[in-house]
Formats: structure tokens, sequence, C-alpha cells
């Protein structure tokens, strides 16, 4: 049964995403929304849409739409969000589900309300080295997970590039826009709910443009403990175009050891290798010539065509709405957990004291918005 889908937010992430739904053939209709009207049309034209607006309630309520992309900006996920939801669309929102946790349990209340079909964009999932750990702590290859370790590792062009589209950067810290990847990651693995967390922060390099260096934390459980620590200040030379991720999971019969540093395939070239994710404006700022292959994480480009998590995320995707079929995606609660857990670590870094994870959403947003 073919499908019309919606696609809100015409930016890069948005056009990966439009490119594979052009191609995949339960797809009999593509509406795009965006509010740069030259960036939209220029997607509709090389995607072969139907219909372009600028206003996103408009296409998400049109009755050719059976479900909705929302690649919007990290902070604007919520309007759309609610109005699909309202309006019984399956939907696929890139992480985060929003930015504030009093809004993320709203939304959770209105999916169960409407039994919405909700998947957020944690891609790394759908790497196949975590597919195959998944596989192997499903099936109890290593027992119970008593220890974790998890260690993120990015060039600060990254953040540099998120908050260079806002002035309002109170929640746009390393854990919350990044470390919620491998947050994510690791309780996949885990699948327990901690007990409480206590985190340190630094910023001596971005705190100058409103945002932490690095967040390191420790999450203890029941009967487990987990280190989960990023830093996204690294030089804006060194070579991986994003994450850099160790992650360690010791079991009572067994541990199983991911490096996803991108180490293993480098190229050293007389030509400019950084521009993949430049921000725009700043493409003479800086210039690299060695490169950790593979470290984009949307996946690679061959051919002038995208390879990789996103692809294989996106196409999965497609198959779940159109087949039905199970996926291995994110749901809306999983992702409410994460964004919920990266903000109690951003706390308790400011206050200096472990967080008990009891803590309600409405608790934890007024602290952190406390401003003395």
């Amino acid at each position: 049964m073919t499908k019309g889908i919606a696609i809100i937010g015409c930016g890069r992430i948005g056009r990966i995403r439009g490119k594979i739904a052009s191609e995949f053939p339960g797809i009999s209709w593509i509406g795009l929304c965006d509010i740069n009207e030259k960036l939209g049309y220029k997607l509709k034209d090389d995607i072969e849409a139907d219909f372009f607006t600028t206003d996103y309630s408009e296409l998400i309520t049109r009755p050719e739409v059976e479900a909705v992309i929302i690649a919007t900006s990290t902070w604007s996920h919520f309007e759309p969000t609610l109005i699909a939801i309202e309006n019984k669309r399956k939907i696929f929102v890139e992480k985060p589900l929003t930015l504030d946790a009093k809004q993320s349990r709203f939304l959770i209340s209105k999916i169960k309300e409407h039994n919405t079909d909700a998947c957020v964009g944690y891609t790394q999932r759908f790497r196949r080295k975590f597919i195959s750990a998944k596989q192997k702590v499903s099936s109890n290859q290593i027992g119970d997970i008593t220890c974790a370790v998890t260690r993120t590792f990015m060039n600060r062009m990254g953040p540099m590039n998120e908050l260079r589209l806002t002035q309002d950067r109170n929640s746009l810290t390393p854990m919350v826009v990044s470390g919620t990847h491998s947050l994510d990651m690791s309780l996949w693995l885990i699948n327990d709910q901690p007990k409480s967390v206590y985190a340190k922060s630094s910023d001596k390099i971005l705190g100058e443009i409103g945002t932490k260096d690095a967040t390191f934390g420790l999450f203890t459980f029941d009967d487990k403990i987990w280190s989960m620590n990023i830093c996204w200040a690294l030089p804006k030379r060194w070579p991986g175009a994003s994450y850099g991720l160790q992650l360690g999971f010791v079991g009572t019969h067994g541990i199983i050891d991911i490096e996803d540093t991108h180490r293993d395939v480098i190229i050293a070239s007389e030509f400019d290798q950084g521009k993949i994710y430049r921000p725009a404006g700043r493409e003479d700022e800086i210039e690299r010539y060695v490169d950790f292959l593979t470290s984009y994480p949307p996946g690679d480009i061959y051919n002038n065509e995208l390879w990789g998590p996103v692809k294989d995320e996106t196409f999965s995707w497609l198959q779940r709405i159109c087949l039905d079929k199970k996926t291995p995606h994110a749901n809306a609660e999983e992702a409410h957990r994460n964004l919920f857990l990266t903000l109690a670590m951003d706390l308790s870094a400011k206050m200096g004291q472990e967080i008990d994870l009891s803590i309600d959403e409405e608790e934890i947003m007024e602290k952190l918005n406390r401003t003395e």
C-alpha cells in the first residue's frame, strides 16, 4: 500500500531523507515545508516532490499525508510534532524529541492518547557493529551487565555549527545535543533504568560561545554502574567528522568492547578534507588534510549517493509505515528517557551534587532554568 508523507525541514538531513523517500516504491506523494523558500523549492525540484509550503500546519493537515518526517532544527520539534500527533499521523522526528522535559512528557501523553506510532532519530542503532552487539547482549552471551563505560569525542566544529543558529543556548549542551546518541546506544544495550547520576562539566574552550566543553557522569543502578562521558571541544583540525565512540560492557559471563573511533581508515592528502561539516559562512576558516573516513554519522558518499546508517534508518522506517515491519528505531518513550537523563547530568553538573532520578520533569526544568 502506497503512502503520502510530509517532510518538515529541507536542510541537510531533510534533504537526505527526502531523496531516499522519493526512491522508495511505497511512497506515492511527498510534500515539503521549510521557512527558507529557496531551500525548499530546490529540494522539491531535485526529488520531484508534489507540494511545497512554508506552513507546516498546512502541510501536515493535507489529506494526502499519512506520515511525517520532522527534520527541523534541534529546538523546533515540539509544535510540528504535536500537530502531527493530533492529526493521527505516523511520525519520525529527529532527536531530541524536544529540549524541554515538560514538553517532552506532554508529547508522550499525547502519543499515548492518540496511539501514535512515533519514532525518533537515534541513527547509531543502525550501525552494523551496534546491531551485532545488541543481538549478543539480548541473547545473554555476556550474562547480566555489571558495569559499562561510554566515551564520546567530537571535533568542536559540530557545536559551533549548532550554536550559530540560535542565541537561546541554555539547553544546547554536549549531552543534550550530541551525547544523547551514545547515551541511547549504551542504554539500548544495558536495558535498565538508572537510579541516580553525579556529573561534572568544564567550559574553558567553548564557554565563550555559550556551551560546555565536556560533561562526565556516573550513573548508578540497583546492581550496576555506568560511566558516561562526552567532550565536543576537540581542535578544529581533529580528523573525525563527528563522533568517535568507545563503549565497554562487562557482564557476569563476558564482555563486549566496541571501538568506533574510525581510525581504521585514514586519508592524508594534499587536498582539503574538511568541507563535509564546515558551517556555512566558515568555509575558509580551517583546512584539514587528514581525516578519519567513515566518521560522518549519516554515512558515506559514493557516486553522489549516501550509503550508511541514515539511509538504512530511513529505508527501515519507510518499510515500517508501508509494510508494518518491526524495526529497531527508538520510540518516543526511549527518546524522552534520553532527554531526561541528559538534562539530569547537566543539572548535577550545575548543582555539584548527585541527582536522584525520581525527580520529575517540572522540578528538573525549574532548577536548570534557575539563574542564581
